[in-house]
């Protein structure tokens, strides 16, 4: 215990009787002495002492009246006392509300039907879900919970409803279970996944489901903005869970490494945030106050030293591939038709078939040609190095994916320049479509 405070509590520490007691008296005595005083001043002088104590009292007044308002003018230029809080707070209320001129653009993707979409978080709340990923671990037992996360129930028609994930949550699933807020499941079915961005849509029964969400763009997003991450963390005991945080960054580019070879696949563009996101909250939204979804968390830096650094998949990212995936049940991109790796991933034993030129340092090497595939057609070999493609340099494979992914189409032709026996040669190749990741 504190020893300054033992001490102050014993100096304060009075019989309360015998302190009343001794107050009174006190009191007594003065009152008495100047009732006296009073008394004998107004037999000697009737008629001098009433004015005299009238214009104590006035200039008493006047002081405690001056005192008094320099003390609320020092409470006010504080802050203590706020200066018509009332008009203050409307306003601040109306610049929240009318921030955005002209409503956030919602995705075409939404069909409600009988349920209701969105309009705050409490309602949002609903049509976030848990996506319970089931594997069979033999041949002996029946399928069996591997893993958990979340998902927005972003969509019902024709009775059925569909949910937006991440692909990780669902990687591997023999069986995917819907949990609602009542802790009542459902089946669903993978109707597509896309392991670049991170997506998966599953479509279930949509009887029970009352409530969609309104995927909203991400367009007009402004860094320090409030968002609100919701979803199951650490699995569905927590199951919607609200974490408060802002808008720390935006346009993030991100490396993905999505095969686990420690080297880069894909570089995604995310929303940053500090909102708080843990295992399970992967699938599940990122909200504005409005009660938008404009983000669709999907991963952390999970590192000791590092707290605070989340990351969501804009709308704008992900509706034109939930879409793709709707219909098609996964993205269709333009490929060479070769499997390619980085230089130094060359088995030693075949490091002497590649020679590359003086003046080139980088590239991917083709590791195998796909028969009747463009690569093939346009005569490239194995242990070709691909140094550029439409007269862009090519360094890595992450740097080929882009360009390919983002910058061509298919049906589209593009040159290639590869680095053969020492020697440069350019080609021509027509892309075609492949649903895989492999170029």
């Amino acid at each position: 215990m504190d020893p300054y405070n033992n001490e102050t509590n014993r100096s304060n520490h009075q019989d309360p009787e015998e302190e009343s007691d001794n107050r009174s008296g006190e009191t007594d005595h003065k009152h008495t002495t100047n009732n006296d005083s009073i008394e004998q001043s107004n037999k000697e002088h009737p008629t001098q002492r009433q004015p005299k104590m009238y214009l104590g009292m006035i200039l008493s007044g006047i002081v405690g009246g001056i005192i008094a308002a320099v003390a609320i003018l020092l409470l006010i230029s504080n802050n203590v006392i706020p200066l018509e809080a009332d008009e203050a707070q409307q306003n601040n209320e109306q610049t929240v509300t009318t921030q955005d001129e002209e409503p956030a653009e919602t995705a075409s993707t939404i069909a409600a039907e009988d349920a209701d979409v969105s309009t705050d978080v409490s309602e949002i709340a609903e049509a976030v879900v848990g996506v319970v990923n089931m594997q069979q671990q033999s041949i002996w037992t029946d399928s069996q919970e591997a893993g958990t996360g979340s998902g927005i129930i972003y969509k019902k028609e024709d009775g059925d409803a569909y949910v937006v994930t991440n692909q990780h949550v669902v990687e591997g699933a023999e069986e995917v279970e819907i949990v609602l807020n009542d802790e009542e499941r459902y089946p669903a079915t993978v109707l597509g996944s896309d392991n670049l961005n991170d997506l998966a849509v599953l479509q279930m029964d949509g009887e029970n489901i009352d409530t969609v969400a309104n995927l909203a763009s991400s367009e007009n997003l402004n860094v320090g903005e409030t968002v609100l991450a919701i979803g199951n963390p650490l699995g569905l005991e927590f199951a919607n869970t609200v974490t408060r945080g802002i808008v720390s960054g935006l346009d993030r580019s991100v490396q993905v490494d999505t095969n686990q070879d420690g080297i880069p696949d894909w570089v995604t563009e995310v929303i940053q945030t500090d909102a708080a996101i843990n295992p399970g909250n992967s699938g599940g939204a990122l909200v504005n106050t409005d009660g938008e979804v404009i983000g669709i968390n999907s991963m952390k830096i999970a590192q000791g030293a590092v707290e605070g650094i989340g990351f969501a998949i804009p709308t704008d990212t992900a509706v034109p591939i939930i879409e793709q995936l709707e219909e098609d049940g996964e993205i269709i991109r333009p490929q060479i038709g070769v499997t390619i790796t980085s230089l130094y991933q060359v088995p030693p034993q075949h490091q002497h078939e590649i020679t590359l030129p003086d003046e080139i340092d980088g590239g991917v090497v083709i590791a195998n040609v796909e028969k009747g595939s463009p690569a093939d057609d346009a005569d490239l070999e194995q242990f070709d190095v691909i140094t550029k493609i439409d007269n862009q340099p090519v360094t890595n494979m992450l740097e080929l994916r882009q360009y390919l992914y983002s910058e061509a189409s298919v049906g589209e032709t593009v040159t290639v320049e590869v680095a053969r026996d020492g020697s440069l040669l350019s080609t021509e190749l027509t892309l075609n479509a492949r649903e895989s990741s492999d170029q």
